[in-house]
């Protein structure tokens, strides 16, 4: 039982860094067209289209949506899931969704001055928007928080874990596209917040896992997990039905 488990984890892992790698390879490419100004009749076309569907109460269903990515609203919530989770003693999921918005948001400032993308301004828009385009910080930061939740939601119940996953690429995709329709981001921007985020979110998730595993050595250790088999290893170990077999 335990080389099953052993095994699908090293397989989980292993896909974790190929989607990683290739979402990092997908970010290099991206921002190489989008220097070379390659991308903006893809960008406009796009942008252009979703223009045509403009109503009032699609306006305002949007701007709802993109008022759930903002980043400081997402900062907000890692301050309170920290409390709330560092409270409860889950002191490894609190850190690492502490580090995980601190760093999203670090990352896509920097990445904004790098590249120093102006925004689109293909026609007056309904919201205020300031600093630079690329990547967008509302499709990298709500990949990295709402994913990350989602990933603690799934882990603490099992159950209903891909209904949850579903809602969560949900939430973000609908995030992401707000930004398009409202015009505040070139199409490439989102996909490269995606891919920037994800890359992120993976890093996140993968030492949070590399960490429980290592607790999981030491029975001595105190420290509770939001998963309820966060510690598979050592339930088999310690199962009185596995002794006896």
């Amino acid at each position: 039982m335990r080389s099953r488990i052993r095994s699908l984890i090293s397989i989980i892992r292993l896909a974790g860094l190929a989607i990683a790698t290739l979402a990092l390879w997908g970010f290099a490419t991206l921002a190489k067209e989008v220097l070379e100004k390659e991308t903006y009749a893809f960008d406009t076309s796009i942008l252009l289209t979703l223009k045509e569907l403009h109503t009032p109460l699609r306006d305002r269903i949007m701007i709802g949506f993109t008022f759930l990515g903002e980043p400081n609203l997402l900062l907000a919530l890692c301050v309170s899931l920290v409390i709330i989770l560092w409270t409860q003693k889950h002191r490894s999921e609190a850190t690492t969704i502490a580090l995980a918005g601190v760093g999203a948001v670090g990352l896509n400032l920097v990445l904004k001055k790098v590249f120093a993308r102006a925004r689109p301004q293909l026609w007056e828009r309904a919201v205020d928007v300031r600093f630079y385009s690329f990547p967008s910080g509302h499709a990298m930061v709500s990949m990295v928080i709402y994913g990350l939740l989602g990933y603690f939601l799934g882990s603490r119940f099992p159950k209903q874990r891909w209904w949850i996953y579903i809602l969560t690429i949900l939430l973000v995709a609908v995030i992401g596209l707000s930004r398009l329709y409202l015009g505040v981001h070139w199409p490439t921007d989102i996909i490269a917040g995606y891919t920037a985020g994800l890359v992120w979110l993976i890093a996140c998730i993968m030492s949070l896992e590399v960490w429980k595993q290592s607790r999981s050595s030491f029975p001595e250790s105190q420290e509770e997990f939001l998963s309820p088999n966060a510690s598979p290893e050592m339930t088999d170990e310690q199962s009185p039905i596995t002794h006896n077999k």
